[in-house]
């Protein structure tokens, strides 16, 4: 086992290694978590505001009100100018009408033909600086074309076309959505050989990717997780907390509380509520039940001036309670019973399961889009460096 994951971290992440996540048995997902991914239903990771799904679709409102009488007509047109023999030229105002006006599998197909053609087209006729990629991949998201997405954007025939910040996300997100957690990670692969030093880690990519390693709970998707994070810290780039939440989660179900740890330790905001069940919970694991008695005491004497509580969950409690008792310490068991009493009189104990706050949707701000969708920030003039006496990462699988 340490042999294999070592390996993952000193080697290039080829896509070799990719395509052997293929090979996973999907019973294996989900199996044996502690942290319990939902199994029923589809979760949304980022609303739909800060995908800019929701400005596509007040545009194809309008579109489709402004060209009702005209709409069918217009369909066949582009039908016909989008074919191969034709020598009619795409405009970027009819590209732009149809993307909006797509409503049927076929017309899907005359996009993806007149995108095709219009990124052939002389580059010198293009007067305008319309971006199409992230609008492409909106209509695939609300059509749910994953694998139509997936292909346009491999396709040698758009090479540059879905090359932006967005257009990646949006993507990893449909697949995400979609459960085709093994494409979002060959879709960050592709991401990163495009990219040069510096640019190839959109931190809402990066987000995507290890919930996916997260929902796929293996032994192989936790070796990408780490090799994935490895080479984040290498150029000093330091994961957002929800990227940082999804990666310990994943390392806990698969048995590594010690690699959990230490994720855990760059965490921005260590009184957040996923960030400090996922402690307790890890701390339980190796059996440091005096170490969890002063983090539950934390929430009792936070005032927050919103009056939101700050709350354990009721599915982690129920183990620490089971590792608490397998101690036999009397004195923290009697600690522990008394918290317990007061976390319900305070109602301090959140009924959701920590899996559902890890999957909680992200909401972000217009004003803050574009910053989120570019690459995770760097500490200047900082590397990440580990006190000699600790344990690395290698040293803990």
């Amino acid at each position: 086992m340490a042999n294999t994951i070592l390996s993952v971290f000193t080697r290039p992440m080829a896509r070799s290694y990719l395509k052997s996540l293929n090979n996973i048995p999907m019973f294996l997902v989900h199996n044996r978590s502690i942290v319990c991914p939902e199994l029923l239903g589809i979760r949304c990771l980022f609303a739909k505001a800060a995908l800019g799904i929701d400005g596509y679709i007040q545009m194809q409102e309008q579109i489709r009100n402004q060209m009702a009488s005209v709409a069918d007509r217009f369909k066949e047109k582009m039908l016909e100018y989008s074919a191969e023999n034709s020598n009619n030229m795409i405009f970027t105002e009819d590209l732009k009408n149809m993307v909006h006006l797509a409503d049927s599998d076929d017309d899907i197909k005359v996009v993806i033909n007149m995108i095709k053609k219009y990124n052939k087209q002389n580059k010198s006729m293009r007067f305008g600086n319309y971006i199409f990629g992230p609008v492409v991949m909106r209509m695939f998201h609300i059509h749910k074309k994953a694998d139509l997405a997936l292909e346009c954007f491999k396709s040698p025939e758009l090479s540059n076309f879905f090359d932006q910040y967005g257009s990646y996300q949006i993507l990893c997100d449909i697949l995400y959505e979609s459960q085709k957690y093994k494409e979002v990670l060959e879709t960050v692969q592709i991401i990163k050989e495009k990219q040069g030093e510096g640019l190839r880690y959109p931190k809402n990519v990066i987000v995507l990717a290890l919930a996916s390693c997260y929902k796929m709970n293996t032994k192989e998707s936790l070796e990408y997780a780490l090799k994935l994070w490895h080479e984040l810290r290498e150029i000093g780039h330091y994961p957002t907390r929800k990227a940082t939440t999804f990666c310990t989660a994943l390392a806990i179900n698969q048995g590594k509380p010690e690699i959990a740890l230490e994720i855990l330790s760059s965490a921005r905001n260590s009184g957040y509520t996923t960030v400090r069940n996922l402690r307790v919970l890890a701390l339980s694991m190796i059996g440091r039940i005096e170490d969890i008695i002063p983090i539950l005491k934390s929430v009792l004497r936070v005032d927050s001036p919103e009056g939101q509580l700050h709350t354990f969950n009721r599915d982690v409690l129920a183990k620490v309670k089971e590792a608490v008792d397998l101690s036999e310490n009397h004195q923290v068991i009697l600690e522990f019973t008394r918290l317990m009493e007061l976390f319900e009189k305070q109602k301090l104990i959140s009924e959701q399961t920590l899996d559902n706050d890890l999957c909680t949707e992200i909401q972000i701000s217009r004003s803050n889009q574009n910053n989120q969708m570019q690459f995770l920030s760097r500490r200047p003039q900082q590397k990440f460096q580990r006190p000699v006496e600790r344990p690395s990462l290698y040293d803990l699988v």
